[in-house]
C-alpha cells in the first residue's frame, strides 16, 4: 500500500487513543501495537481504564485511554507525552489534551463535538479548540458520518456501525506512520473469527481511515513518518501483555518441572486475565478452578500442591488480605505455592483499574506469626514471563509459598516479546524424598545444606505422612506444643528462606563514580532507567540499582547501597521499600521519591526531583 507523501524517518513516537469506555480504544491501541511489534519496532503500552464500570456516555469520568510508545530501538516506558492524540469525543479531548506534546497532532471526530457533547464535557463555548488554546495541528474529521457511509451497503444496525468507529482512527494512524494494513487485517480476522461479517466491516472501515489520510494528505507536521527497527534480534516476536506473559511463565515452569499446573482463583481486577488465559490451555495440562471466594482460591491451590502439582493462586491487594490465613498454612506445611499479587490502588476497594506498589509490606509481613516468604517483583510486561518462571522454580525447589508482585501498569501494559527457547531456561528439580527414606519418611526431614524438607507425594507407598496448620515436631512430624521445638521450627523456616540463592543486584549507568544512585523495585524499572539515561546524556553522574528479588535480598545489597554518597529510593507508595531497606541495612538513610497517584511515574518529574537531590 503505497504512501505518496513525503516520509520522514523517526527514532520513536508516542500515540494515545482516547474516547468513551465503549469506543474500543483498548482494541484500537492493541491493533496498532501489534502492527508495530510485527514490523520490528520495540513497543511499550499503557492502557488507562476508567475506574467506573460504565460511566455515562460522553462524561469526563468515562474516558478510556491507550498509549503506545514505538521505537526503532529499545523503549522503556509508554512515554510522558504523545506525538499523536486520538480524541473520539469532546470529553476525551478535555481530559487527554494534557498528554499532547507542544508540536503534537490531534485527531478528533467532529461528529462527537455537538452541543450536547460539549455540555457533558463542561465546555463553555462551541469552539473547544479555541477555548482550550490548542496550538497543535488538529485533524478534524467527521469520522462517524464517514463510517456510516462506508458501511451503508452492508445493512448493519446503527449500534454495530458505531462500534466500528475506532477502526477508522486506527486506519488513519496507520497512514500517518506508513503502516501496511495487512497485519491489521490478519489481527481483525483472528479477533472476530466467529463473526466474519463483523471482521469484514471493521476491515472496510480501517481501509476507509487509511484512504482518508491518503486522500486529504493528513500529516504529522506535513509528512508521514516511518520508524524502522535498528537493533531487533532475529526471532519470532509478539505483542504480549504482562498478565499473558505471567500465565505463559507458569505453563513453562510446569512443563520444565514435569508437573501439572493448577490455578485456584477468584476474579478480581486487574488479575483476572491470568485466570482467563490459563483456562484456555487444558491441552497443556493446565487445571483452573474459579472459586467462590479468595480464601478457597488459595486453599484449593494448597490442596493441589499437596497432591503434587505446581500450584498457583492469583489476586490483587484486597485478595491478599483474604488469602493471608491460607498462605500461612502453606508456610507451616512448607508446600510449594505461587501467590500472584497484581497490585492496584488501595486501601480497600480503592482504585481498581489503577496501579500502585503499595502491597510490598503486606507481601513481606502481612501474616500472623513468624511466616517468612520469598517475594519477587516483575519489572516489565515481558519480564513477567521470567518472573513467573523463577517464582515457580523457587517455590518447587525450596518447598515454600512465594509471592510474585506485578501491578496494574505492568499487567495490562504490553511489550514486543521475543518468544523464548525453553531449553535455555534453568532446570526445575523439586526435592523429592529419596528412595532410602522409604518406610522411614517424616515430613520435616531436611536437606542439611539448603534446609529444604523432602517432598513426598501422597499415595506413594512407604511415604505416609500428615501435614496441617498446627506446629509439628521437627523429627517425627507429630503435633507439638513444645516451646523449644517451636523456636527451632521458626528458625528453620526462616533460615531456609534466607539460604535461597538469588542473583546480585546490578548497577547500571555510572557505576564507578555516580553522584546519585537511584533505587527502585518492580514495575518502575522503565521509568527509572529512562530518567537515569536522560540525566547521563545531560552530563550527570547517575546510576540505577533496580531490585527484582525482595526476599531474600541480594547478598550485595548493603555493599551497593553504601557505596554512594547520595541514594534515592523511588517507589509508588509512601516509602515501603525504603523502610524495608533501612531495616535490613545498618545506617542507611536514603532520600525518597514517593507518589501514589495510580499512574506510572512521569520521567520528566523524576529527572527534576533527582537533579534537585544532586544539587542540594
Amino acid at each position: 500500500m503505497a504512501n505518496d507523501m513525503m516520509v520522514k524517518d523517526l527514532d520513536e513516537a508516542v500515540v494515545r487513543f482516547s474516547g468513551d469506555s465503549g469506543d474500543g480504544m483498548q482494541l484500537a491501541g492493541n491493533i496498532f501495537s501489534t502492527v508495530s511489534a510485527t514490523v520490528g519496532n520495540d513497543i511499550s503500552t499503557f492502557p488507562d481504564y476508567p475506574a467506573d464500570i460504565r460511566a455515562p456516555q460522553g462524561s469526563l469520568t468515562g474516558v478510556s485511554g491507550f498509549q503506545v510508545h514505538i521505537g526503532a530501538q529499545k523503549v522503556y516506558t509508554p512515554g510522558d507525552q504523545c506525538d499523536v492524540l486520538v480524541a473520539m469525543n469532546a470529553a476525551a479531548l478535555k481530559t487527554q489534551y494534557k498528554f499532547v506534546k507542544p508540536n503534537g497532532t490531534i485527531i478528533i471526530d467532529t461528529d462527537a463535538f455537538q452541543k450536547s457533547d460539549l455540555e457533558k464535557a463542561a465546555f463553555q463555548t462551541e469552539n473547544p479548540i479555541e477555548e482550550m488554546g490548542i496550538k497543535q495541528e488538529v485533524i478534524a474529521a467527521s469520522i462517524t458520518t464517514m463510517v456510516k457511509d462506508c458501511l451503508a451497503p452492508m445493512g448493519m444496525d446503527n449500534k454495530s456501525v458505531l462500534k466500528c468507529r475506532n477502526m477508522f482512527a486506527v486506519g488513519l494512524v496507520c497512514w500517518l506512520f506508513d503502516r501496511d494494513l495487512k497485519i491489521a487485517e490478519d489481527f481483525i480476522r483472528g479477533k472476530f473469527g466467529k463473526k466474519p461479517e463483523v471482521a469484514e466491516a471493521n476491515i472496510k472501515v480501517i481501509h476507509a481511515g487509511w484512504d482518508y489520510g491518503h486522500n486529504t494528505h493528513a500529516s504529522i507536521a506535513h509528512a508521514t513518518c516511518r520508524i524502522e527497527s535498528k537493533v531487533k534480534v532475529p526471532g519470532r516476536y509478539m505483542d504480549i501483555t504482562g498478565n499473558k506473559a505471567t500465565a505463559y511463565g507458569f505453563i513453562a515452569a510446569a512443563e520444565k518441572a514435569g508437573l501439572k499446573l493448577f490455578l485456584g482463583s477468584y476474579p478480581i481486577t486487574p488479575a483476572t486475565d491470568v485466570l482467563h488465559e490459563l483456562s484456555k490451555h487444558k491441552s497443556l495440562g493446565v487445571m483452573t478452578v474459579q472459586c467462590e471466594d479468595e480464601i478457597s482460591g488459595c486453599a484449593t491451590a494448597i490442596g493441589a500442591s499437596f497432591a503434587g502439582a505446581l500450584a498457583v493462586t492469583s489476586t490483587s491487594g484486597p485478595g491478599i488480605c483474604l488469602k493471608s490465613e491460607a498462605m500461612n498454612l502453606a508456610v507451616i506445611t512448607e508446600l510449594p505455592l505461587v501467590v500472584l499479587d497484581v497490585q492496584r490502588g488501595g486501601p480497600s476497594t480503592g482504585l481498581p483499574t489503577k496501579s500502585e506498589q503499595t502491597d510490598l509490606l503486606q507481601a513481606l509481613f502481612g501474616r500472623n506469626g513468624e511466616s517468612p516468604m520469598p517475594v519477587i517483583a516483575a519489572t516489565s510486561p515481558t519480564n513477567c514471563f521470567d518472573a513467573a518462571y523463577m517464582a515457580s522454580k523457587i517455590a518447587l525447589e525450596h518447598m515454600t509459598p512465594v509471592v510474585l508482585l506485578t501491578d496494574g501498569y505492568v499487567a495490562n501494559g504490553s511489550g514486543a516479546w521475543k518468544l523464548p527457547k525453553l531449553t535455555e531456561y534453568p532446570a526445575i528439580n523439586p526435592p523429592y524424598a529419596p528412595a532410602d527414606m522409604k518406610d522411614n519418611y517424616t515430613p520435616y526431614r531436611r536437606n542439611p545444606e539448603t534446609g529444604v524438607r523432602y517432598w513426598a507425594i501422597p499415595g506413594k507407598e512407604g511415604y505416609t505422612h500428615i501435614l496441617g496448620g498446627l506446629e509439628k515436631d521437627s523429627n517425627t512430624g507429630a503435633i507439638s506444643t513444645d516451646p523449644i521445638n517451636h523456636n527451632l521450627m521458626c528458625h528453620l523456616r526462616a533460615e531456609k528462606i534466607a539460604k535461597i540463592p538469588v542473583p546480585d543486584v546490578l548497577i547500571q549507568g555510572c557505576a564507578d563514580d555516580a553522584e546519585l544512585l537511584i533505587v527502585g523495585f518492580g514495575g518502575t524499572y522503565g521509568h527509572l532507567y529512562s530518567a537515569m539515561d536522560e540525566m547521563i546524556k545531560a552530563g550527570k553522574k547517575v546510576a540505577l540499582a533496580h531490585f527484582s528479588f525482595l526476599n531474600p535480598l541480594p547478598k550485595n545489597t548493603a555493599e551497593v547501597l553504601k557505596r554512594y554518597k547520595k541514594v534515592v529510593v523511588a517507589e509508588q507508595n509512601l516509602g515501603q521499600f525504603a523502610a524495608y531497606l533501612r531495616m535490613k541495612v545498618d545506617n542507611f538513610t536514603p532520600y525518597q521519591f514517593n507518589e501514589v497517584k495510580g499512574q506510572p511515574f512521569v520521567v520528566a518529574e523524576l529527572v527534576k526531583a533527582f537533579n534537585e537531590i544532586i544539587n542540594q
